[in-house]
C-alpha cells in the first residue's frame, strides 16, 4: 500500500515523459503539443527499499514484495481549466482522486519544445496551476451555500458546522490563497474539512524538470521554485526527464554505471519517492518470514491494530499484541530468532505506535 500521486501542470513541462520514466512504461504518450494526454495514465512501480532486500535474504524468503506507489499522468492544464477550457472539468475530476498533487515545472530551455505561455517561468506556471484549482474550488464550496444554510435554519448541527468552515476557507481562496491554508480548530474539524474534498487542500510536491547537466544540483530557476515551496510548506525535488527516460530502460547495472558517469548516486524515482513519503507523513514497516518478506506503507502516528488492518481487516478486528523488532537489531542479529534471544524482541499492544522500519509479527484472534 502506497500513495495514490497525480502528475500535473501546463502541457509541455515534461509530465508524461515522466511518467513513461517512472513507470517504465509507454503508456502516455510524450508528444510535442498540448493534449496528447486526453485520459489520465495510470502506473504503478515498486518503492525501492534496501532495508527490504536485506530482511529477505535473512529470513531466507521466497519472495520480496515491496510496497507501491500509484503515478497518475493527468493531462496539462491550461488559463480557463476551471471554465472547462481544455478539457478542465475532466482534467479537475481527476486530481480529486489523488492523494497529493506532483507539479511538474519547467525549469529548463530548448527551443524544439514549445511553451504554452510562450516564455519558460515556473513560477507564472505554478500560478497558473495553482489558480485553476482555487477557481474551482471557489465555485464547489459557493455552490454548496444556499443548501447549507436551508439545513442550518433547520438547526442541522453538522450542516452548521461546514457552513462556517466553508465561510473561513472562502475568503482564503477569493484572496488567491489555497485551501490547505486554513486553519482546523480539532481532529474532529479535519475530518470535516476533508469532505469538502477541495483541489488546493491537497499536498504540493514541485517537481522541477531541469536539464540533464543540472540534474544533481539544479539550476537557478528550480531555486525559486524551492524558495516559493518553503513559503508554502509543499515539498520539492529536483529531476531531469530526460535522464531518467534513458535510465528506464537500463539493466541495473547499466544504470548505476550511466548515474555514476552523470555524478548521480540514483535515479529521481527514489528522491521522489522520499520526498512524497515526507509530504504525506508516511512510514514504512515490514514482515519478514520464509514465505515473504513484505513493506507495507502507513501514515506517521499509526497504530499497531491500524496497522495490522492494512494486511487484514480480520487482523485489526480480533488484534492481541505485535512481536516487534527494529530493521537495524533485525539484520545485526541475523534474524527473528536471534533478535528474541537477544531480548530485542518486544511485545506490543493496542497503543503502541508503529516506528519507521518495525518488523512485525501480528498476533490475532478472530
Amino acid at each position: 500500500m502506497g500513495f495514490k500521486c497525480g502528475i500535473v501542470g501546463l502541457p509541455n513541462v515534461g509530465k508524461s515523459t515522466l511518467f513513461n520514466a517512472l513507470t517504465e512504461t509507454a503508456a502516455a504518450q510524450a508528444e510535442n503539443y498540448p493534449f496528447c494526454t486526453i485520459e489520465p495514465n495510470v502506473g504503478e512501480v515498486a518503492v525501492p527499499d534496501e532495508r527490504l532486500e536485506k530482511l529477505g535474504q535473512i529470513a531466507k524468503s521466497k519472495e520480496i514484495i515491496p510496497t507501491r506507489l500509484t503515478f497518475v499522468d493527468i493531462a496539462g492544464l491550461v488559463k480557463g481549466a476551471s471554465k472547462g477550457e481544455g478539457l478542465g472539468n475532466q482534467f479537475l475530476a481527476n486530481i480529486r482522486e489523488v492523494d497529493a498533487i506532483a507539479h511538474v515545472l519547467r525549469c529548463f530551455e530548448d527551443g524544439d519544445v514549445t511553451h504554452v505561455e510562450g516564455t519558460v517561468d515556473p513560477l507564472a506556471d505554478a500560478e497558473t496551476v495553482e489558480t485553476e484549482l482555487m477557481l474551482a474550488d471557489l465555485e464547489s464550496l459557493e455552490k454548496r451555500v444556499p443548501n447549507l444554510e436551508r439545513k442550518v435554519r433547520g438547526q442541522d448541527k453538522e450542516a452548521k458546522a461546514t457552513l462556517a468552515l466553508i465561510e473561513r476557507t472562502l475568503p482564503l481562496l477569493r484572496d488567491g490563497k489555497p485551501a490547505r491554508l486554513v486553519e482546523r480548530a480539532d481532529e474532529e474539524e479535519e475530518k470535516l474539512f476533508q469532505t469538502l474534498n477541495l483541489l488546493t487542500a491537497k499536498p504540493v510536491l514541485y517537481v522541477c524538470n531541469v536539464e540533464e547537466e543540472n540534474a544533481g544540483a539544479g539550476n537557478a530557476l528550480s531555486e525559486k521554485v524551492a524558495a516559493r515551496a518553503a513559503e508554502e510548506g509543499a515539498g520539492t525535488v529536483v529531476v531531469s526527464a530526460k535522464i531518467e527516460a534513458e535510465v528506464a530502460g537500463l539493466d541495473p547495472e547499466e544504470r548505476t554505471e550511466y548515474l555514476a558517469d552523470l555524478g548521480l548516486k540514483e535515479p529521481g524515482l527514489n528522491r521522489l519517492i522520499r520526498a512524497g513519503y515526507k509530504l504525506l507523513n508516511l512510514i514504512t514497516y515490514f514482515t519478514a518470514g520464509p514465505k515473504e518478506a513484505r513493506a507495507w506503507t502507513i501514515p506517521i502516528g499509526t497504530k499497531a491494530p491500524q496497522a495490522a488492518g492494512v494486511i487484514h481487516t480480520d487482523f485489526e478486528k480480533g488484534f492481541i499484541r505485535a512481536q516487534t523488532i527494529t530493521t537495524d537489531d533485525f539484520i545485526a542479529l541475523g534474524g527473528e530468532t536471534a533478535a528474541r534471544e537477544a531480548g530485542k524482541a518486544r511485545d506490543e499492544g493496542k497503543d503502541y505506535v508503529v516506528q519507521d522500519g518495525d518488523v512485525l509479527l501480528f498476533k490475532f484472534n478472530i
